[in-house]
């Protein structure tokens, strides 16, 4: 069944609404179409004049999954998009710029919108430094928090700050934005500071991906500076088993975590969250660090 609706004066056609897209709490697409309407003024600066990457799930969640970055065969003309050049081909991605287009994407079960540190504005220059916190069990997001506190003190050291969010998984991911700078100058310096991490704190930090090294440890993912890398915007639904939102955190939050379910936020309760708190990562559009030399 389709529905034809209007949205900011987009003829928009939404089907299969009932479709069970999480099966182990029954969230449906049209719940989802309804989670990023009422989120979209948070998300959509997050995405904004930003290559889109959509991990997209038809069947649902626990079904077969692909990463689509070309535009979509059949794309409305309304849909902006930018040819982005790589390695080896020219790839034509969308830029999410507006809600209709964001329900349009949700609409083909592109459940997850990853999108790379740098807009197609200023391609050659990243905006962010991110770091991808991801514990190695038993670890959890609880020492996820312990090392985002120690990140946080050493960047404070380089006149630095950092906003955190959940990854909407097992860990944490920190925002810093800074004053354009390469992409191969923010992987620099982002290895370079995960490495002095591991030095201070080696029981607890690990810079290095080996999985046989990461038990018990968080590892400080600094490769998602990489210009070819993307990050799942804040805000965005995690195809995971429930439909958990990488959801922006207060670091007050941060300090106080003392189990993994204090951190895991559902559709409905990050929509609260805005309603009652705002964007806690708003300062990320709004400062600029100067990277360090």
């Amino acid at each position: 069944m389709t529905t034809v609706t209007e949205v900011e004066g987009r003829r928009l056609k939404l089907s299969n609404l009932d479709k069970v897209l999480w099966p182990a709490p029954g969230y449906t697409k049209g719940e989802a179409l309804h989670y990023y309407t009422r989120i979209a003024g948070a998300l959509l600066p997050y995405l904004h004049d930003r290559p889109a990457s959509f991990l997209r799930f038809p069947e649902g969640v626990e079904g077969q999954r692909f990463f689509a970055k070309n535009v979509p065969p059949g794309a409305p003309d309304w849909v902006a998009t930018a040819e982005i050049e790589g390695k080896s081909s020219t790839v034509r991605h969308v830029l999410v710029q507006d809600l209709p287009t964001l329900l349009w994407a949700v609409n083909l079960a592109a459940i997850e919108i990853h999108v790379p540190q740098w807009r197609v504005t200023e391609p050659e220059l990243s905006d962010r430094i991110v770091f991808d916190l991801d514990p190695g069990p038993p670890a959890t997001v609880v020492e996820c928090c312990q090392a985002a506190l120690l990140l946080r003190e050493a960047l404070a050291e380089d006149g630095l700050d950092a906003w955190p969010k959940t990854s909407g998984s097992k860990g944490l991911h920190l925002y810093v934005p800074i004053e354009g700078a390469p992409s191969a100058d923010t992987s620099a310096y982002a290895k370079a500071l995960a490495v002095r991490l591991e030095e201070r704190h080696p029981e607890l930090v690990l810079h290095r991906m080996t999985k046989s090294l990461r038990r018990g440890r968080v590892f400080v993912d600094w490769s998602q500076n990489n210009r070819a890398k993307t990050t799942v915007a804040p805000y965005v639904v995690r195809a995971k088993e429930q439909p958990t939102v990488s959801a922006p955190l207060g670091w007050d939050e941060v300090e106080a975590c003392s189990a993994p379910q204090e951190l895991a936020f559902l559709p409905d309760e990050v929509v609260e969250r805005v309603e009652e708190y705002g964007d806690l990562m708003a300062p990320v559009l709004e400062e600029r660090f100067r990277l360090p030399g």
